[in-house]
């Protein structure tokens, strides 16, 4: 990645190494505005997995695609991985989790879904490992008529709304990916979804904060606006609100097995 906009950690970082999440995380602690959203959306994905049954909290906490990810510091016991190694405490494809049937109380993903080569893969292997009343709680990206214009022009990743399939083919890199999958799968196919998995239920999608995210040049480029201005993005993104289905760029999605559903 290189150019004026992107920030200085990263230039001449090879993207998908460790160097290059060390340099994001770094970069998130330097930009408050940003800091400020992944606080908010860690925070969404820990309430998620606080909210399941009594039953299930004796299960195992998973965050897939850790990479530049600082959720574990907030809660240790959470068993961080990535498709990369040395980044995580395993290297794991959501495809094929190595957890045992219904011993899991939350799948956590922020930036991962439109990740996953076959989403469908990851679907049946959560309603595998997940105890009834686990969740897959996320962070991806939204379908508004901005997002869609931002990751479709100017983003360097896929945004491939007409995709027909729920699946995209695998490469070599972290930029093999269909960023409008979360909107294909729970919104334009939801139907599908929820009779191919009828143990899942959709619990909640909506958007995030976004405006303080945009200002703030995100977790690759350079800040629009000066650290000391920081502080006023809540405030910016409290007045933008009104403006979510048309700009929000992120939206958190939880998803929870049924209770009483069978393992498979």
């Amino acid at each position: 990645m290189s150019g004026f906009l992107t920030h200085p950690l990263l230039r001449g970082v090879r993207i998908g190494t460790p160097d290059w999440f060390a340099a994001q995380r770094a970069m998130i602690g330097v930009k408050p505005a940003v800091k400020r959203c992944y606080d908010r959306w860690y925070g969404e994905l820990l309430d998620d997995a606080d909210s399941v049954p009594e039953s299930a909290r004796s299960g195992v906490m998973v965050e897939l695609g850790s990479g530049s990810s600082y959720l574990k510091t907030l809660r240790p016991e959470i068993v961080s991985s990535d498709v990369e190694p040395g980044v995580a405490d395993m290297v794991i494809d959501g495809r094929r989790l190595p957890f045992p049937d219904a011993s899991v109380r939350a799948l956590m993903l922020t930036h991962v879904f439109h990740h996953i080569p076959d989403v469908r893969l990851f679907l049946r292997e959560a309603v595998r490992v997940l105890l009834p009343g686990g969740v897959i709680s996320m962070v991806d990206c939204t379908h508004t008529p901005f997002a869609r214009f931002f990751f479709s022009r100017i983003h360097p990743e896929p945004y491939e709304a007409g995709a027909r399939e729920w699946s995209f083919p695998e490469g070599n890199t972290m930029l093999d990916s269909n960023q409008a999958l979360t909107w294909i799968v729970f919104c334009r196919d939801r139907e599908r979804f929820s009779s191919e998995f009828p143990q899942l239920r959709m619990e909640r999608m909506a958007y995030l904060p976004w405006l303080g995210y945009l200002l703030s040049g995100g977790v690759n480029l350079r800040s629009l606006v000066p650290r000391f201005a920081a502080p006023l993005a809540a405030a910016a993104d409290a007045l933008a609100r009104p403006l979510d289905p048309l700009f929000a760029i992120h939206w958190h999605i939880r998803i929870r097995k049924a209770e009483g559903s069978p393992g498979r």
